[in-house]
């Protein structure tokens, strides 16, 4: 059987004390959006250097505001800087965790998954499962594969 990377279990009361956390974490952020694909994908995007740009640029209508339209909300930019600022650190340490979680439950599902298939080799090579010919038979249908191509028709002569 391959290396066994993971050997732990999580309880109930500890899986409830996370899910009691994560709602704490969305009550404390009621203001998160949720953007559509076609959204995400046509919005202007900040990296290290955009960050660079926008701080300098909010400096820029700080001290020049006289040339900006009355309709530009500057205290609007500051606002939406200051909640990007306060909530990229979160952003990591909740990208790491997912990342965290996510390869855990990869890794104990393969395990799993490799385990069922030892099982499942080990009962049709044992011929001593009285009884289970049934049980080993469903399991077999996972494997299965159906022809996607119809056998063409001999004629009959």
């Amino acid at each position: 059987m391959a290396e066994n990377r993971i050997s732990a279990s999580l309880a109930p009361a500890d899986k409830e004390a996370v899910m009691q956390a994560i709602a704490t974490i969305r009550e404390k952020l009621p203001f998160l959006v949720d953007l559509t694909t076609d959204e995400r994908r046509t919005m202007l995007k900040m990296g290290d250097k955009s960050r660079a740009f926008v701080s300098i640029a909010l400096e820029v209508a700080t001290q020049n505001s006289n040339f900006l339209p009355r309709s530009f909300d500057l205290e609007e930019m500051r606002r939406d800087l200051a909640l990007f600022e306060a909530l990229y650190p979160v952003l990591l340490s909740l990208t790491q965790l997912q990342e965290l979680v996510d390869d855990t439950c990869i890794a104990a599902a393969s395990e799993a998954y490799a385990a069922a298939l030892a099982v499942y080799s080990y009962a049709k090579a044992s011929g001593d499962v009285t009884g289970l010919d049934g049980v080993i038979d469903e399991m077999g249908r996972r494997f299965n594969r159906r022809s996607k191509k119809k056998q063409p028709e001999v004629p009959v002569s």
